[in-house]
């Protein structure tokens, strides 16, 4: 039987990096209320928080698989905690390159005018050819770690850009779009999943357009959006397929002239995944 773990703070505890993290409140609760979310995917399985399991009234010895949203080092303490055997969970090695892959840097080779920024005299030297950027902290997730600059680096900024460089080797800046739509190519254990079209606010998602993969790559026929996923599938190919399988997630912006540029990658489960799921079930 396959247990599968909702745990939507996994981009929180990327982002701390060590096994003992207590992710806030909201997350726990969101966690433990929709982790149905799961049942999408993996309808024959045991779909649940991690802070839904007790000792005492789960038998464990009935497990043979477990997933997660997302695997981190504190979903793996927590499940080892409670009992899951380390054998069905992913090894530290494998976990940090996880980690190693969310980092937004992994991605530079597939974006355009974005930059490793390590101090405040590189982020001015970027004001100085554009006034208007994004600095995105690497390990974030939800909206989380964006900082919109305009012209300067106010105090705020400064004090942000220092502590996220601190902790996270760097921040990585790229130039404020005119967004028009969000779409994603989605990935399963090195095959192609599908494609994703969501809607977002100030780098929040809010929800996904309910359209198939043939509506989504019509409507997108003119952006270039196939050429796109050539290119990233020839950089996952190389870079990630060797060292990773399992769910991962590419997301795209589309901007008002209809340009195509490759946002962020997400190396777990999506609500683009979902969406998809659900889209193929009601096609049936």
């Amino acid at each position: 039987m396959k247990v599968c773990i909702f745990n939507p703070e996994h981009d929180l505890c990327l982002a701390k990096g060590r096994a003992h993290y207590v992710p806030p409140r909201s997350a726990v609760e969101f966690a433990r209320r929709d982790a149905g979310i799961m049942q999408v995917l993996y309808p024959d399985a045991l779909c649940c928080s991690v802070y839904d399991i007790e000792n005492s009234n789960f038998q464990f010895s009935i497990f043979n698989s477990v997933t997660a949203w997302g695997w981190d080092a504190v979903v793996k303490h927590e499940l080892m905690k409670r009992g899951i055997a380390e054998h069905l969970l992913p090894t530290d090695g494998e976990i940090d390159i996880i980690r190693t892959l969310q980092h937004r840097s992994t991605i530079l080779p597939l974006q355009e005018d974005c930059h490793e920024v390590h101090s405040i005299e590189d982020m001015e030297s970027l004001l100085r050819t554009r006034e208007h950027w994004v600095m995105k902290a690497p390990w974030s997730g939800a909206g989380r770690g964006l900082r919109w600059v305009h012209g300067t680096l106010t105090p705020i900024d400064r004090d942000w850009l220092l502590k996220t460089v601190a902790t996270q080797r760097c921040v990585m800046a790229e130039p404020r779009r005119d967004v028009a739509a969000d779409v994603a190519l989605e990935y399963m254990n090195g095959a192609f999943f599908g494609y994703s079209y969501f809607k977002t606010g100030s780098g929040v998602y809010k929800e996904n357009v309910m359209w198939s993969d043939d509506e989504i790559a019509r409507h997108f026929a003119d952006t270039g959006l196939q050429a796109v996923r050539t290119r990233v599938e020839q950089w996952l190919a190389a870079n990630v397929w060797p060292r990773y399988r399992g769910p991962l997630g590419v997301d795209l912006m589309v901007d008002a002239q209809g340009h195509v540029f490759v946002a962020e990658i997400n190396v777990r489960h999506t609500m683009g995944m979902v969406a998809h799921e659900k889209i193929k079930d009601n096609s049936l």
